[in-house]
């Protein structure tokens, strides 16, 4: 994918970093830029139309409790999760705030000892409302009393969940569930084609589909409370889809999380957004192995890799073209411009920034007063052992 026009429009001087700091920051770093990220949150109000109710943000991206603040000043109150350390960060925030209403959904098929974690959570905070995954009606018997159940719906991403088609089988786990049945979860993370029109008519084909899943249940009797849709590529449509406005006796949330830090792939693909990069890493050129390569100490442990080539945009340099990165090196194709000096400070936009983010122990949080500070990545990496005792 080439370099994007809009991050070539992106000015230096917005992620300024004092001279003080950068002589002290070892590289790579990842730096978070605080009002970057309350400038996209308070972007994703407005494609909300002021109701941040209809906002279930993934905090799978941002992984940090002060970022997750962000979203609780601006009146969220329904999360999603994908890991029992992700839960337990969260819960903790949300008690530390004394957030009321706070409602947690871990958006994965648990096993056990996993969904036994959020089950202690749920017994030891009773005001706060999770909710798991489910795809079989042996499995949502299981799930413990205390815990809501949320049934994954498969939108032939063919990941997890119940196809659409089987009727039966998502009846068959919403009577397993009983009375802990909280609606369907349809992450249609597959639909990411490259014009907008298109995107939009891939979704909302599934969405009718969707709501045909919820009219049938609604017909045996089984009402559904809560209908989740939507990552990032996909959240514009869902919005101005109308048959979600239209409901009656369900809510409708979309769940992008990637939103608040925003990264390379989703400014290339989605003209249709404003939002900013919020989380780049600061890295240094250490060797120019070629005439034309200049090669910055930012590999694949530093910088998500798996999401393709090029992994990173170099944020006011548009003639570096980031290649295929190393564990501990990226090199940088000089194709217009010339050959940055040994020791040249760089800013990358990630290509995908939610596993960069898993990548960091701390990050480097900004102002636009230039005030830093560092922050531990709280919920990032898994549990290894249930405690004893």
């Amino acid at each position: 994918m080439p370099n994007s026009r809009r991050l070539d429009r992106l000015t230096l001087a917005d992620y300024a970093l004092p001279a003080s700091i950068t002589e002290r920051l070892f590289s790579p770093a990842l730096v978070v830029f605080l009002d970057h990220v309350r400038a996209n949150v308070q972007q994703m109000l407005e494609y909300l139309g002021g109701e941040p109710t209809r906002w279930r943000p993934h905090v799978k991206t941002t992984k940090t409790p002060v970022i997750w603040r962000e979203l609780v000043n601006a009146g969220v109150r329904h999360f999603k999760c994908a890991t029992p350390r992700e839960a337990e960060c969260l819960v903790k925030l949300l008690l530390d705030m004394a957030v009321e209403g706070a409602d947690v959904l871990v958006a994965y098929p648990l096993p056990s000892p996993n969904i036994d974690k959020i089950e202690r959570l749920a017994k030891a905070h009773p005001g706060m409302r999770l909710s798991v995954l489910s795809e079989a009606p042996a499995h949502a018997a299981s799930v413990p009393a205390e815990l809501g159940v949320f049934i994954d719906i498969n939108p032939q991403m063919n990941r997890t969940g119940i196809p659409m088609a089987d009727r039966a089988g998502i009846e068959a786990v919403a009577r397993a569930a009983g009375s802990r049945f909280r609606g369907l979860h349809f992450y249609d993370g597959h639909v990411h084609d490259d014009e907008a029109a298109l995107r939009q008519e891939r979704c909302w084909e599934l969405y009718r589909e969707l709501l045909s899943i919820e009219a049938s249940l609604r017909q045996a009797g089984i009402v559904v409370g809560e209908l989740i849709t939507s990552g990032t590529p996909a959240f514009p449509y869902a919005l101005s889809f109308a048959g979600f406005r239209e409901l009656d006796n369900a809510v409708h949330r979309i769940s992008p999380g990637t939103v608040v830090f925003h990264d390379m792939f989703t400014d290339d693909l989605m003209a249709d957004v404003e939002l900013r990069p919020a989380a780049l890493l600061f890295t240094r050129v250490v060797s120019h192995p070629t005439a034309d390569v200049a090669t910055c100490d930012a590999g694949s442990k530093s910088l998500a890799a798996e999401a393709g080539d090029p992994a990173a945009y170099v944020l006011g340099h548009p003639g570096l073209v980031a290649q295929t990165p190393s564990e501990e090196h990226l090199p940088l194709r000089v194709v217009d411009g010339n050959l940055p000096p040994r020791g040249t400070e760089l800013l990358l936009v990630p290509r995908h920034v939610c596993p960069t983010v898993n990548l960091a122990e701390t990050f480097l949080l900004v102002e636009r007063n230039q005030q830093v500070s560092v922050v531990e990545v709280a919920a990032r990496a898994h549990d290894l052992l249930v405690p004893e005792g």
